[in-house]
C-alpha cells in the first residue's frame, strides 16, 4: 500500500527547514538547467574606409567580449541580415550595429514586418551608430516606440567630437563604467519620444559650439538644433527604455571609429546594455572583458 503523505519518512511542513531547503535545492536545479537568453548581433555591410563602421568586426569582438557572460549564447549574422528568419528563432534581443537611413536593413518591408513580430513578444532592441538613423515615417515612428528615440535627417547631426561622460546616473546598463571621454562620430538632438516619455538617458554630454560650424543640412545642422547648444542644453548619445510590450531597447550613436572599442569604459557600457535588453544578469561590476594583444584589429574587413 502507498503510504498517505502523513504517513512519509520526511513530511513536508509549509514554513519547515526541510521545505525551505527542499525549495533552495530545486531553484538551483532549474537555474543551472535553464536554457541561456539568445542574443543575435546583426551586423551592417561593408562601409566606408579602413577603421570605420567595421561592423563585422565589431559585432564578432562584442560577441567575443560576452562569451564569459553567464546565462546568455550570443550568435552574429554579416551583410545586414540574417541569411534566414531561423536566426530568430528563440531569441531574448536583437542588435543591430549598420548603416542607417534609406539604407537601413530594416527599411525592407518584409524585415520591418520580422522586427514588428519579435517586439510583440517582448523581445529586446538595440541600435548602435549609424543604425539609429530611420527615415521619418514608419521605420522612425518604430523606432520610438521600440528604443525610445532615433536620429531624424534635419533634426539630428553628426559631427566628429569628443564627448566628455562626467556623473553617471545609476542604471544597470552603467555598472562598473568609470566616468571617460572619447572622440568619436557622436550624433545628438535625436528625435526622442514627446516629453522623453519612458526614456532614459545614460550617457549625455554638452557638444562644444565648433559642432555646428557646417551650414544647416540635411545631417549637419538646423535651427533647433542650434537654440539648444546655445540654451546649454546637454545631449543624450545613448539612451534605454522599458516597453509596454514588456520588451526593452537602447539607442547608442557611438560606434564610427572601430579603434574605439579598445577603450574599456565605452566597451562596457554597450557590453552592459545588451544584456539588459535580453533581460540577462548584468554583473555588479558590469561585463568583464580583458583583449589580447592586438585583438582590436583581428577580422577586420578589406578596405581601401
Amino acid at each position: 500500500m502507498i503510504p498517505s503523505p502523513s504517513h512519509t519518512l520526511f513530511p513536508i511542513r509549509p514554513g519547515s527547514r526541510f521545505t525551505s531547503l527542499l525549495l533552495t535545492l530545486l531553484f538551483c536545479a532549474f537555474s543551472a538547467t535553464a536554457a541561456p537568453k539568445k542574443i543575435l548581433l546583426i551586423a551592417g555591410s561593408r562601409s566606408h574606409g579602413a577603421g570605420e563602421h567595421e561592423f563585422r568586426a565589431g559585432c564578432l569582438l562584442l560577441q567575443s567580449c560576452l562569451k564569459a557572460a553567464r546565462g546568455v549564447v550570443v550568435e552574429v549574422a554579416t551583410n545586414g541580415w540574417p541569411s534566414s528568419d531561423s536566426a530568430f528563432d528563440g531569441v531574448s534581443a536583437v542588435v543591430i550595429y549598420s548603416d542607417g537611413g534609406s539604407g537601413h536593413p530594416a527599411i525592407q518591408p518584409e524585415r520591418l514586418k520580422k522586427l514588428r513580430e519579435l517586439m510583440s513578444r517582448g523581445v529586446g532592441l538595440g541600435c548602435a551608430h549609424y543604425a539609429v538613423e530611420a527615415p521619418k515615417g514608419e521605420l522612425g515612428d518604430a523606432f520610438l516606440d521600440w528604443i525610445g528615440g532615433y536620429f531624424e535627417m534635419f533634426w539630428s547631426v553628426n559631427p566628429h567630437w569628443t564627448a566628455r561622460f562626467g556623473d553617471l546616473p545609476k542604471h544597470e546598463i552603467l555598472r562598473g563604467v568609470k566616468p571617460f571621454q572619447i572622440n568619436d562620430e557622436w550624433y545628438y538632438h535625436m528625435r526622442f519620444r514627446p516629453e522623453m516619455k519612458g526614456v532614459t538617458p545614460l550617457l549625455s554630454a554638452l557638444p562644444p559650439a565648433e559642432t555646428l560650424n557646417r551650414p544647416d543640412g540635411p545631417h549637419s545642422g538646423n535651427p533647433a538644433v542650434r537654440a539648444a547648444i546655445a540654451k546649454g542644453e546637454p545631449q543624450p548619445l545613448m539612451w534605454c527604455v522599458s516597453r509596454a510590450d514588456g520588451g526593452r531597447g537602447f539607442g547608442f550613436t557611438g560606434g564610427h571609429f572601430h579603434k574605439n572599442w579598445q577603450d574599456e569604459n565605452f566597451r562596457k557600457v554597450v557590453l552592459n546594455a545588451i544584456l539588459w535588453i535580453a533581460k540577462a544578469k548584468v554583473p555588479k561590476l558590469g561585463v568583464e572583458s580583458h583583449l589580447a594583444p592586438g585583438e582590436i584589429d583581428w577580422r577586420l574587413d578589406a578596405k581601401p
